[in-house]
């Protein structure tokens, strides 16, 4: 039974969908079979799998209206051991066309039932915001892995995130827990990086991954030429950094 985890942040720019893409693919380079789901409307996710989001016939957009089933929106292989589920910006749209359907929180969990024995992890890449499609996803999950960007602003925002969390694991998901919280873009020729992380595991009562993700021009490059790090630079800090924090996400499960 494959275990489900949502990265989310509604704070924008902070990692989350380099995390998705590349902690995916560092899992899948492990030998775990991986299904990557965007559900952000940017669909930067399904891009950085070398994806045209553009040309897809059926994406979570299609899944969510029920025009497909799950089965047909899977694209298998974008790399070995790793199927996605592409968005696009169709996608912005579910929000109002969600409107009056029943029990629309519950439209990813139940199409995910049909597939989660076929994976190790389900990644599910939120958007920056907390809306039906970020609900949606955490009543699907049983973790959520919070990227958190080393700067000053660090902690604005993660205690909604959190109270968001709460309330879905009160109302749609009593199973729901933190994965934890991964830094991201450390730069450790900054005394603040440092002093952020150190803030964040001294004020926050949730697991902090020893792993941190530096700033790293190759992960930066890598989405442009629609390959995850360990494709694109497999000997960079980058790669290196996701494949420590697979192997740190293998040992906690």
């Amino acid at each position: 039974m494959g275990k489900i985890i949502s990265v989310a942040n509604q704070k924008g720019g902070v990692g989350k969908t380099t995390t998705a893409i590349n902690l995916s693919a560092a899992l899948a380079e492990k030998g775990k079979k991986i299904l990557v789901v965007d559900i952000d409307p940017q669909g930067n996710t399904t891009s950085g799998f070398g994806v045209d989001k553009n040309e897809v016939e059926n994406t979570i957009y299609e899944l969510m209206l029920d025009d497909c089933t799950v089965a047909e929106t899977i694209i298998h292989d974008v790399i070995k051991n790793a199927d996605l589920i592409p968005s696009n910006v169709n996608l912005a749209a579910a929000e109002i066309e969600l409107i009056g359907v029943n029990n629309k929180e519950f439209i990813l969990r139940d199409a995910m039932d049909f597939i989660r024995q076929d994976y190790d992890y389900i990644i599910m890449d939120c958007p920056p915001s907390l809306n039906v499609l970020t609900v949606n996803a955490m009543a699907a999950s049983d973790t959520v892995l919070v990227p958190i960007q080393c700067e000053y602003y660090a902690l604005e925002g993660l205690s909604q995130l959190i109270h968001t969390i709460n309330l879905v694991r009160e109302r749609l998901n009593d199973k729901l827990d933190v994965e934890g919280i991964v830094f991201t873009m450390y730069d450790s020729r900054t005394n603040l990086s440092q002093q952020v992380v150190d803030n964040v595991r001294t004020n926050v009562e949730l697991r902090v991954y020893n792993t941190v993700i530096p700033r790293n021009i190759r992960l930066a490059e890598a989405p442009s030429f629609g390959m995850p790090i360990t494709q694109y630079d497999t000997r960079s800090a980058g790669a290196e950094a996701y494949r420590k924090l697979a192997d740190e996400l293998i040992s906690s499960n």
